[in-house]
């Protein structure tokens, strides 16, 4: 995608909040050589640890990054800093090696212009993408044959608040301009607030979030072998009302709106006491079970029993053949029933047929306290063979028998359950499906869910979003889970008209109501892209929907053509529609793509059990429960994450490339027959899309317009067909 870099025309791109650009060249010779011959510069970067410590909207960051000149000549190296979009920086400094170095703060003109040259100079496009912004240049400083350097940045900035949400930019894109790899990455952020943090939410990475007390947090990334990473971006907010809610909308031009609602009750609000709960454990002990499965099942469960409170009540179906429980009635988890119960487990061997419909059944009836919530942990490692065994016949049995709308979390043990049933189960009665292949260990799946459900803070939750002058409509989750104790719900959804809203959140806590009400703004028109990723999160959730109705509800073509739009405009590949990676795929050809999908699902689909069958009802949930937009292709088209199902129409194995895709920015480019497609460009536009010269005057007054903003969409080495604003270009590099 990108030229390999030569110690002669060295770009090194140092991946860190600062952003740090590298140039680097040996020493000027003291006579011309005759036949100069490059020398690769494959510079190494073995680190990067960032510590940023924000208060007050105010951020203090540290870049501390180590890297090595692998070549056996000296180096000359010169630092650029182009600094964060819009970004209010100040303090910045620089040493390398400990020693601070002068530099230069130059303007947006002034660093357009040194882009420019460098730009012109190396022949290479790549810092096209930070245009438009100020930048920071320091003098020159040498790297020694072999040796380490560690550049270490410092500097303040004043961050954005918008909707309540504290937004803080981590960039990490400069990585793809590397030659190598970055072998680590850590980041630590430090909030310190005046009032209670409620959101952590970071729609770019999953990351590890620590508490110590109600006004601080803790987050903490680590990332390794980085190749292309997103920039990753922390929002945060605070809040003293018991439950947090905050909105983030983003309305593109031409289009209907997006939006995101999160709402997070107080982690640490000891006030608040958990409600009392009902637990059923139905746990399949059939033949298949024998061996280590069933041991991992035992420990699972005995685990499970330790963590329950003494306001709980609970009760455990044993079932092969024949359905057993370990009481007639739910017990008090008192010492003595729990004690009773470990050793009852302990006791559970395998053998026989599997009744799931007689264990539901048996289960639910004892289901009877509808003011208390009520949960249903399901596990199976099977299909039914004893009783009903229609899918369709047992959820229904299921439903009908659930009196208390309790909700259902099922665990699928190995590849021979049958997946589609315990989707159909989960969501019949408002739960969810997770699944644990063959190498892997229950307990650990198991323990890590009910962590999250161990304390219920408010269920029957009903939402009302009153928007003047509109609605909203395609919300998702369709059916509002319970909120818990740590959890944070994230919902979205579209609306035609922007306004300001009247957001009401109801629900249950200990048989009392309580209610909630908020107050946020729908965007009108936005401005930029800083909120684009609710778009796609929005369109993560859809795909997820979209399959799910097509697996429980039979075939229809509209939904897959739906699926085939939303896969080729946001990026999100499916086992349905990877093939529009393959090179002989036209992206116009909506027909034809439609049929292949269509082709897809109906081969694939028909699937409901081994790695295909479970990896696909994997990939769905993991879809529809997404709390940040899907990652590019790659889910979709790599063995073992959905089961290399990735063929798409051809309704077979091994079909897509992810390497003939990637995200920039807002757009998702294809790469067709070497040119680097812009998934919306249509048939006639690309027949009259304007050619303009890589280098050449037009492409850097292109570049430059628009704030520097489409610039991100030119930094490629190879032919760029796309479409910027109203008019749609052609890109084309030199002849090497």
């Amino acid at each position: 995608m990108f030229r390999r870099i030569f110690v002669l025309s060295a770009l090194l791109l140092l991946p860190a909040c600062a952003q740090v650009v590298i140039i680097g060249r040996p020493p000027i010779p003291p006579m011309p050589l005759p036949h100069p011959v490059p020398i690769r510069a494959d510079c190494r970067i073995e680190s990067v640890d960032v510590r940023a410590t924000i208060q007050d909207q105010a951020a203090k960051v540290r870049v501390a990054q180590v890297f090595q000149n692998p070549s056996s000549v000296p180096m000359e190296a010169q630092v650029l800093f182009p600094l964060p979009q819009g970004a209010a920086v100040s303090g910045l400094t620089l040493l390398v090696d400990g020693k601070e170095m002068t530099g230069k703060l130059m303007t947006r003109e002034e660093a357009r212009r040194t882009y420019e040259e460098i730009v012109r100079r190396r022949r290479d496009p790549a810092l096209l993408e930070y245009m438009g912004r100020d930048l920071f240049q320091t003098s020159v400083f040498p790297i020694s044959p072999g040796g380490h350097s560690t550049v270490q940045l410092e500097y303040s900035q004043l961050l954005k608040k918008d909707s309540g949400l504290i937004d803080f930019l981590l960039p990490l894109g400069t990585v793809k301009h590397s030659a190598k790899p970055v072998e680590r990455l850590t980041a630590t952020v430090n909030i310190v607030a005046p009032a209670p943090v409620r959101l952590v939410y970071s729609p770019t990475h999953q990351v590890d979030i620590r508490r110590p007390d109600a006004t601080h947090a803790e987050v903490k990334l680590n990332l390794s072998n980085l190749v292309a990473p997103d920039d990753f971006r922390l929002l945060y907010s605070t809040d003293s009302n018991p439950v947090g809610l905050n909105v983030l909308s983003y309305k593109p031009e031409g289009e209907d709106g997006y939006f995101a609602l999160m709402a997070t009750p107080d982690p640490r609000n000891e006030r608040a006491a958990k409600l009392p709960k009902s637990v059923l454990f139905v746990c399949d002990r059939s033949g298949s079970m024998a061996g280590p499965k069933m041991d991992q099942v035992k420990s699972a469960l005995q685990y499970l029993l330790r963590q329950l409170d003494a306001a709980d009540t609970f009760n455990i179906i044993a079932y092969d053949t024949e359905v057993e429980s370990f009481r007639p009635e739910l017990q008090r988890a008192n010492s003595a029933s729990i004690d009773a119960a470990l050793s009852w487990v302990s006791g559970l061997a395998a053998g026989g047929g599997t009744n799931i419909d007689g264990a539901l059944r048996a289960g639910l009836r004892m289901l009877t306290d509808s003011s208390r919530p009520n949960y249903v942990l399901f596990m199976t490692d099977g299909e039914p063979t004893v009783g009903e065994r229609s899918e369709t016949a047992i959820a229904a049995n299921a439903a009908r028998d659930n009196k208390v709308n309790a909700r259902l979390f099922a665990f699928g043990v190995g590849y021979d359950v049958n997946a589609r049933l315990l989707d159909r189960i989960a969501r019949e009665l408002r739960g969810t499906s997770t699944y644990v292949r063959p190498n892997e260990n229950i307990e650990a799946p198991v323990a890590a869910f009910y962590g999250k459900i161990a304390s219920p803070m408010l269920t029957a939750i009903a939402l009302d979003i009153g928007l003047d002058g509109g609605s909203v409509s395609k919300v998702y989750p369709r059916q509002m889970p319970d909120l818990f104790r740590g959890d944070q719900l994230v919902l979205v959804g579209r609306y035609a008209k922007g306004g300001e809203a009247k957001i009401v959140l109801s629900g249950e806590a200990a048989g009392r109501k309580q209610s909630f009400t908020y107050h946020a703004n729908f965007a009108g028109q936005s401005a930029d892209d800083t909120n684009g990723f609710v778009a796609r999160l929005w369109a993560t959730r859809r795909i997820g929907e979209i399959i799910d109705e097509l697996d429980l509800h039979g075939r229809n073509q509209e939904l897959v053509n739906e699926l085939v739009s939303l896969s080729k405009k946001y990026g999100i590949l499916t086992p349905y529609t990877s093939f529009l990676t393959e090179d002989n795929v036209t992206l116009t050809a909506t027909a034809a793509n439609n049929a292949m999908a269509f082709r897809s699902v109906s081969t694939e689909m028909a699937t409901v059990n081994g790695s295909s069958g479970v990896d696909q009802r994997d990939f769905k949930g993991k879809m529809q429960n997404a709390a940040a937009p899907a990652p590019m292709a790659k889910a979709a088209l790599t063995p073992g994450v959905v089961g290399g199902i990735g063929a798409g129409g051809r309704g077979g194995r091994g079909g897509g490339n992810a390497a003939n895709m990637q995200q920039i920015g807002q757009k998702a480019f294809f790469k067709k027959s070497g040119v680097w497609q812009d998934s919306t460009v249509t048939a006639e536009q690309a027949k009259n899309a304007i050619h303009v010269a890589q280098f050449s005057k037009e492409y850097f007054d292109l570049a430059a317009s628009h704030g520097g903003t489409l610039a991100q969409y030119l930094a490629l080495d190879e032919p760029v067909l796309v479409n910027l604003g109203a008019q749609t270009y052609q890109i084309d590099p030199e002849h090497k």
